[in-house]
């Protein structure tokens, strides 16, 4: 074989990808959103419009392929973390922050909605709910979700963040938000950096008093989940902080099994 003919087969076999701008316009994400509307649009398209730049070789539409396929589909894509989304090729902070910050943003419009709300029925919903945003932070967070009377979450706030060793807490400031919206009852959730879900006793005595200012205050604290990479842990199924139920960190009169 000669030098000309093994370029000539090398050329063959790389895939050309034309970048955006060599595209016909009615075939550009953006272009098309504004001609035929979002709905039309497939899911990598989508992506490609928060991605809004290519990498590598690749033009953007091709890299939203990929990492959608990568993260294994949208819903997947749905709870990946920040963490997960820098490890996949051609993704640096930049664009994982963008994606991130879309999806947030669509899930908390579906939020807003009260048929969009998320409903707690046992830990297992927490820890689906929060693990993805908290399993990576490097430092302690303390988030509350509030909910209705419906177990239907309402708001999730940060209350407290604090380094990887500990978080000082005023109880007062965990109902501050419940108070103002007037909700039912309260989850609380914090995370461990180290990895490891086993409980502090710092965590149990904080439990306790956040339990007893519930019930003064006549907000329902139904479980506190601690998150970490190692697992979740509800302190309410061990009793931990609450009066041993027996049950799975589920709603009190929710009529939901342990899921």
């Amino acid at each position: 074989m000669s030098y000309v003919e093994e370029i000539a087969m090398t050329a063959t076999t790389i895939e050309y990808q034309p970048r955006m701008r060599e595209m016909p316009a009615q075939e550009r994400p953006r272009e098309r959103l504004r001609a035929v509307g979002a709905g039309t649009l497939t899911n990598a398209e989508l992506l490609a419009i928060l991605l809004r730049t290519g990498g590598n070789g690749e033009n953007v539409v091709a890299l939203a392929t990929r990492l959608l396929s990568q993260a294994g589909g949208i819903e997947a894509l749905g709870r990946a973390s920040f963490a997960d989304l820098c490890r996949l090729k051609s993704v640096g902070g930049a664009k994982a922050a963008q994606v991130l910050a879309g999806i947030e943003l669509g899930r908390r419009i579906v939020g807003a909605l009260p048929e969009g709300r998320a409903v707690i029925r046992c830990s297992d919903d927490i820890e689906r709910l929060l693990r993805p945003e908290m399993i990576d932070l490097e430092r302690e967070e303390l988030r509350v979700l509030l909910l209705n009377a419906r177990y239907q979450v309402t708001g999730n706030r940060t209350v407290y963040q604090g380094n990887a060793h500990s978080v000082v807490v005023r109880v007062g400031e965990v109902f501050r938000e419940a108070v103002r919206e007037n909700s039912t009852c309260i989850v609380v959730a914090h995370n461990h950096p180290s990895g490891d879900p086993t409980p502090s006793e710092d965590d149990a005595r904080l439990t306790r008093q956040i339990v007893e200012a519930g019930q003064l205050l006549g907000i329902e604290v139904l479980d506190h989940v601690v998150i970490a990479r190692g697992g979740c842990v509800s302190m309410k199924e061990y009793g931990q902080g609450f009066a041993k139920s027996g049950t799975n960190g589920v709603a009190p009169g929710s009529g939901a099994g342990s899921g």
